[in-house]
């Protein structure tokens, strides 16, 4: 069997079928369906059920998957480590929605500066497939919100930042000093969708002060939430990294005088794997920035 086709089997059992693992292989479905064939005409079994579009795992394929992970990681692996000069070469990074077009931006600037003949690749998902590629050697790093619940990986928290309440400018609460918990209670919320982690931490605080919040509006992206906030479909609330970069003054920005909710940025990735010398660097370089940036954020919150 070749290599080849223990990635394509890879991506078809990843995807569970065979048309988004050939897009995302830049192959044709003919193509992959050939190899996929060829694969289990050689084994002299099926590797995957075809259940119509979707395809699933037999046990020779879930067999087949586990010893393949291990033998690309370790193809890739000796690939890096003999190749490995600290200045050139490829990293995959992924990062949470919430975290990606707001954090990565400045560590990237940094990163090219330092380091001009690497090459990073982006990868935004939410936390669960961020940490799964993470585990199989997908990806490099993730750069996500705590909790994680993965073992086998190694995590640092790079810092905490608040979370900030979002209102439409002509909000009732606008004007009023000192916004508390009790003053919010009574207002719709809206929210990401349920796969995102900064759900469950708005969730998680509002529980622990004895209400849940009523989402009137479900979405999956940061920016419409600010949106719909700005249209007066309900209040919000933002991570402040966020709430930096927007201008608009269709909405308002306040934290709270009691309690402030905040969630802590992490750094994950497998110790398994080769850890190679631009891997080392670029960890380095988003520890360095994250500390600028929580430096500066501390600074204004004192003005």
């Amino acid at each position: 069997m070749e290599l080849f086709q223990l990635r394509y089997f890879l991506k078809a059992a990843e995807r569970e079928g065979f048309t988004r693992a050939a897009v995302e292989l830049g192959i044709s479905q003919p193509a992959l369906s050939r190899a996929i064939a060829n694969l289990e005409l050689e084994l002299g079994q099926p590797v995957f059920e075809r259940q119509g579009r979707r395809v699933a795992l037999t046990d020779a394929g879930r067999l087949l998957q586990s010893r393949a992970q291990q033998v690309v990681s370790l193809l890739e692996d000796a690939k890096n480590e003999i190749t490995d000069d600290g200045e050139s070469g490829r990293l995959r990074i992924a990062a949470i929605p919430t975290i990606a077009p707001y954090f990565l931006p400045g560590v990237l600037r940094e990163f090219s500066r330092q380091h001009p003949r690497a090459t990073v690749l982006i990868q935004e998902d939410v936390t669960d497939n961020a940490l799964r590629k993470c585990a199989q050697g997908e990806v490099d790093a993730v750069i996500l919100a705590l909790p994680v619940p993965a073992r086998h990986l190694d995590v640092e928290e790079l810092f905490e930042e608040e979370l900030i309440l979002v209102l439409p400018a002509a909000h009732a609460l606008a004007k009023k000093r000192g916004l508390t918990m009790k003053d919010i209670e009574p207002f719709p919320f809206v929210l990401l969708d349920e796969a995102h982690c900064l759900t469950d931490s708005i969730l998680s605080f509002c529980r622990q002060s004895s209400f849940h919040p009523v989402a009137v509006e479900r979405t999956n992206q940061l920016t419409t939430v600010q949106e719909l906030v700005a249209l007066g479909h309900g209040i919000s609330m933002i991570p402040a990294m966020a709430r930096e970069l927007d201008t608009s003054d269709r909405r308002m920005y306040r934290s709270l005088s009691d309690v402030r909710p905040t969630r802590k940025v992490a750094l994950c990735f497998n110790p398994y794997r080769f850890q190679s010398k631009l891997l080392v660097r670029f960890r380095e370089c988003v520890r360095e920035y994250a500390a600028k940036l929580h430096k500066r954020s501390g600074k204004r919150r004192k003005h």
